[in-house]
């Protein structure tokens, strides 16, 4: 009773200004905005998938900005290609056109991280720099979105899953990217489509090669 009397007092001294403002924060949306669907993979992408391969979408969202879909077979534990995924002090050791990279703050929750790195096709070809705050469910999804750097729009998510074709798990990168430089989408879509499968393969070969041979040998 003494709670509701409290409420009912509050509610005849709120101004009606507070008593909107308090209604329009009750009903904004707090998902954020989506990410590209990851679209149901086509026989031969199943079979590029079965040699190793690296299956990429690019598609345009409108308003300038491409979202893409990488996923590859990794013959390693979970646990194994997290630890690669997050091993920002050393990406620039095995990941191609990565030049600089590492951890700038872990609170235990989220970390945050910086990478720097040439991109592009033919005569066109820029350094970009980029920082990420990143926050996961170990070992299955990690989100990121990017805090600072050359992008208006660089939000994403990896994502680890049992791999559909036998042992080991299928790593799935999804994004939505938008440049802050003058680069027209269908460039952009090129572009990703060009480096994305590099970026995994490295992802790859590198947990392949970390992950003890107990497992492969199971």
């Amino acid at each position: 009773m003494l709670t509701c009397r409290i409420q009912r007092s509050a509610a005849r001294i709120m101004a009606p200004g507070a008593a909107f403002l308090v209604w329009f924060m009750l009903i904004l949306p707090t998902t954020a905005p989506a990410l590209p669907s990851v679209p149901a993979l086509s026989a031969g992408e199943l079979e590029e998938l079965q040699r190793g391969e690296a299956v990429v979408t690019a598609e345009s969202m409108g308003d300038g900005l491409t979202g893409v879909t990488g996923r590859i077979r990794v013959q390693a534990a979970a646990d194994q290609v997290w630890d690669v995924i997050t091993d920002y002090d050393h990406h620039w050791q095995f990941l191609p056109n990565v030049k600089e990279s590492g951890l700038l703050s872990d609170n235990g929750r989220e970390q945050e991280m910086f990478q720097t790195g040439r991109t592009g096709v033919l005569l066109f070809r820029k350094t970009v720099h980029i920082q990420l705050r990143l926050k996961g469910e170990r070992p299955h999804r990690l989100v990121f979105r990017q805090t600072r750097g050359d992008f208006k729009v660089y939000n994403g998510e990896w994502r680890i899953s049992d791999d559909p074709l036998g042992r080991g798990v299928l790593l799935t990168f999804v994004a939505e990217i938008k440049p802050d430089f003058f680069a027209p989408a269908m460039f952009v879509r090129k572009v990703q489509k060009k480096d994305l499968p590099g970026l995994l393969k490295a992802m790859k070969k590198r947990a392949e090669h970390l992950q003890p041979p107990a497992f492969k040998a199971e």
